[in-house]
C-alpha cells in the first residue's frame, strides 16, 4: 500500500533558527554544529527517534481505542503495511535531521504464524532499512526484541517457567541482535519488560534470576560470535507492567551485572520515568550509573508528577534536564549511547505534525539543558563548592585513611588524644538551588 502523500505538512527539514525564532517548526536552542567542550552539539545529544511509540501506538488507553487511524495500522497485506509505515519513519527521520533511530522487532516488521515466518519478516523489512540508510543520514542507535507483548510473554521470557518459552526467546533475540548487527547498530537492548513477579506465591526467585542471568550471558555469547562490539544495554524500571521487576533501578541492575560476572558486556539504559517510579530522581539515577561506571545511553522522555505510572511524555523540563547533562558531561558523554525519544504524543495530538512539533520541542529542551550544563561546568558552579566540600579527603590524612593506611584502633587514638573537635559545616543548598536557576 501507498500513503497519501504527504503524511507531514511540511516537507522542509526543520533548521535552526536561532532563539528569535519564531517558527514552530524551527529550532531556538539545537544549532547541531554549535561546539560544546570540544565536541558538536549533535554529536553530544545523538538524539533517535523510536520507532514504537511514534508510529506504532494507536493513541489507544485502557479506557479508549485507537485516535490516530494512521494508514499503516489497518490491512491484509500486513508486509505492504511495514513498508509503508518505514516510509513515513525515514521522512520523519529527515525532516528531523536526526542521526539515530531505534526499533523492536515487532514493531518494525508484523509477527508470522511461526517463529521462522516472523524471523524472514523481520529480515525482509531489514533489508529496506538497508536500503534507505544507504542515502539517508539516519543511523541506527540500537534495536531489540519485544518479549513483553504477546500472551507467551504474560508470565516472562528469560524468567518463565516453561523452558521452551525461554528458547522461543532465545530465538526472537537472536534474529533482532543480528539484524541490529548488519544495520551498523551502535548498542542492543535487553528490556526485562515482565522479566518479574506480580506475586511471590508462584515464584521462585532464585531460579528465575538465575534463568535471567543465564539468558544474558548467552546474548553476550552470541555478541562476541557474530562480531558485535556494541555493548548491551538493560533497562532499570521497578513495575509496569509487573508489579516487581528484577531490573528495579541502576543499583539492582548493577547488583544483578556483578552477580552473574555482566559487567564487561553489559550497561544500562536510563529513563526519567522508570527513575520516578522508582522512587527516585532523574539526575539521582544517571549519577550512580557514572559512579559504578554502568552508564549506556539514556531514554529521554519524562513522567506526569501526579500520576503514579509511566506516561512516556516528551521532555521539556529544561531545569531537571540541565542537571542530568551536567552529570552526563562530567563524565565526557556518551560513547556509543544518545538520547532515544521513547515518548508518546497525547492521543489527542491527533494530527501528524504533533509528531514533528513534538520532537523539536524536546530538542530544542535538550539542547537549552546541554547548553546550561557547560555553562556550569566552564565556571564551576557547582563542581567549586563540591570540591570544597570534600576538601579534607584529598589532604594528606584523608587519602591515607581511603588507601588503608590507617586502622581504626589509630583513629580512635587519634581522636582522643590529639582532642579533636570537628564541627559540621553548611550543605548550602539553597544557594545551590539558587545557583542552578541563575542558568536555566
Amino acid at each position: 500500500m501507498n500513503v497519501q502523500a504527504p503524511f507531514f505538512q511540511t516537507g522542509a527539514t526543520v533548521a535552526y533558527g536561532g532563539p528569535e525564532a519564531r517558527s514552530p517548526l524551527s529550532f531556538r536552542w539545537y544549532d547541531k554544529d554549535r561546539i560544546v567542550r570540544g565536541k558538536r552539539m549533535e554529536d553530544h545529544l545523538r538524539f533517535a527517534v523510536c520507532y514504537w511509540h511514534s508510529f506504532c501506538w494507536p493513541g489507544s488507553d485502557p479506557f479508549g481505542g485507537e485516535t490516530f487511524l494512521r494508514p499503516w495500522q489497518h490491512g491484509d497485506d500486513i508486509m505492504a503495511l511495514a513498508r509503508a509505515k518505514a516510509d513515513v519513519a525515514f521522512e520523519l527521520f529527515r525532516l528531523l535531521d536526526v542521526p539515530f533511530f531505534t526499533f523492536h522487532d515487532v514493531d518494525a516488521a508484523p509477527e508470522g504464524a511461526t517463529l521462522k515466518e516472523s524471523v524472514a519478516n523481520l529480515n525482509a523489512i531489514a533489508d529496506l532499512f538497508e536500503q534507505k540508510m544507504a542515502s539517508a543520514k539516519v543511523r541506527l542507535l540500537w534495536g531489540t526484541a519485544n518479549l513483553f507483548s504477546h500472551r507467551r510473554y504474560m508470565a516472562g521470557a528469560a524468567t518463565n517457567p516453561d523452558p521452551e518459552i525461554f528458547t522461543y526467546a532465545a530465538g526472537q533475540v537472536r534474529a533482532a541482535l543480528e539484524v541490529t548487527h548488519r544495520l551498523g547498530g551502535q548498542n542492543y537492548v535487553l528490556w526485562g519488560g515482565r522479566e518479574g513477579y506480580e506475586t511471590l506465591l508462584n515464584t521462585d526467585m532464585k531460579r528465575e534470576l538465575d534463568q535471567l542471568g543465564r539468558f544474558v550471558s548467552l546474548v553476550v555469547e552470541h555478541k562476541h560470535k557474530i562480531g558485535f562490539k556494541g555493548p548491551l544495554l538493560i533497562e532499570p524500571k521497578p513495575k509496569e507492567p509487573t508489579k516487581h521487576q528484577y531490573d528495579f533501578d541502576v543499583a539492582t541492575c548493577y547488583g544483578f551485572l556483578r552477580r552473574y560476572d555482566l559487567l564487561d558486556d553489559v550497561k544500562l539504559n536510563i529513563e526519567q520515568n522508570h527513575a520516578i517510579l522508582a522512587g527516585h530522581s532523574f539526575q539521582h539515577e544517571i549519577a550512580l550509573a557514572q559512579a559504578l561506571g554502568v552508564l549506556g545511553s539514556v531514554d529521554i522522555n519524562r513522567g506526569d508528577d501526579l500520576l503514579g505510572w509511566d506516561t512516556d511524555q516528551f521532555a521539556m523540563n529544561v531545569g531537571e534536564l540541565a542537571l542530568v547533562f551536567h552529570e552526563i558531561l562530567k563524565g565526557d558523554g556518551f560513547s556509543t549511547g544518545g538520547l532515544n525519544f521513547d515518548a508518546k504524543i497525547r492521543r489527542q495530538s491527533i494530527d501528524p505534525d504533533d509528531l514533528l512539533h513534538a520532537h523539536v520541542g524536546s530538542m530544542d529542551a535538550c539542547a537549552r539543558a546541554l547548553i546550561a550544563a557547560d555553562e556550569m561546568l566552564e565556571a564551576g558552579a557547582l563542581t567549586a563548592p563540591l570540591t570544597a566540600r570534600y576538601a579534607g579527603w584529598d589532604g594528606e590524612e584523608g587519602q591515607a585513611i581511603l588507601a588503608g593506611r590507617r586502622s581504626l584502633a589509630e583513629l580512635a587514638d587519634r581522636a582522643v588524644n590529639s582532642g579533636l573537635d570537628p564541627q559540621p559545616r553548611s550543605g548550602r543548598q539553597e544557594y545551590l538551588e539558587s545557583v542552578v536557576n541563575r542558568y536555566v
